[in-house]
């Protein structure tokens, strides 16, 4: 099989669900902007709130059953009311390429404020990425399943589930999930308007972060790159590579924490 190729950029949201643009719309766009009028960003929060739903939707795939999707809706119209008060469409951009990003934004800071990641799962990442960190600078290279069952005194079975309900946390954006391993996640500019010191701190970590990602094993690197950079969900990719999603869960599981040791290693 062919190895994807890591991508430059690591995008925030899967490819997102057109809207219709209609003359209407385009009206309104002119009277928002233009003239600030209150209805008329009405009417397009209105218009443009389905990419809500489909934003909340695909976030919701990857949470436990318990969390209401109704409160991933209600935060990412938050997301959406901000793009209709940022976006320039003289700039030339689709409004769903600009407002995509910012709604899943507004979900994952709704899921970091109701602290939704059981301690006991936050704990089990801990220990895992600890025991991947002392093997990784003991043996100079990545620990295997074996390895790192025999640091924890755990079998693989364990390991295994251990990993699957970690996989419930690691839910948003790349530099996101890799920044934060107890749920902390760091907020990473979303625009250039958060300041230039902010925009060369985004880009050094997302440079270090690829130059990590090229040195994971090989089934690890694959699953990170279709999952982040093709935007394929863990049932796709598990046909992609012939094993379950479950499987695809805990190696993502894997890689998630393995990146978050190397990362924290080269001190960033």
């Amino acid at each position: 099989m062919t190895e994807p190729e890591n991508n430059t950029d690591i995008p925030d949201a899967p490819e997102e669900k057109p809207s219709r643009t209609t003359p209407a719309i385009e009206r309104a766009w002119v009277r928002w902007v233009e003239e600030r009028d209150e209805a008329a960003r009405d009417q397009l929060i209105v218009h443009y709130s389905p990419l809500v739903k489909f934003v909340a939707g695909r976030v919701a795939a990857g949470l436990p059953a318990g969390i209401d999707t109704g409160e991933l809706n209600g935060t990412g119209v938050f997301g959406l009311m901000d793009a209709v008060d940022r976006f320039d469409p003289s700039r030339g951009f689709k409004f769903e390429t600009f407002a995509v990003p910012r709604i899943k934004g507004a979900i994952l800071d709704g899921l970091r404020a109701l602290d939704w990641v059981p301690r006991s799962v936050r704990s089990r990442s801990r220990q895992i990425e600890t025991a991947v960190a002392k093997l990784g600078n003991e043996l100079k290279r990545a620990p295997t399943d074996e390895e790192i069952c025999a640091e924890l005194g755990i079998d693989i079975e364990e390991l295994q589930k251990w990993l699957s309900t970690i996989s419930v946390a690691n839910v948003g954006p790349l530099d996101h999930v890799v920044g934060g391993g107890d749920g902390e996640q760091r907020q990473l500019p979303a625009s250039p308007d958060q300041g230039p010191d902010a925009i060369v701190e985004d880009q050094e970590l997302r440079q270090t972060m690829r130059s990590e990602i090229r040195s994971l094993p090989e089934r690890e690197r694959t699953v990170v790159a279709l999952y982040y950079d093709e935007g394929m969900t863990l049932a796709e990719i598990g046909s992609v590579l012939g094993v379950t999603e479950s499987r695809v869960s805990q190696i993502h599981s894997k890689a998630i924490i393995m990146l978050r040791a190397r990362m924290s290693a080269a001190g960033v």
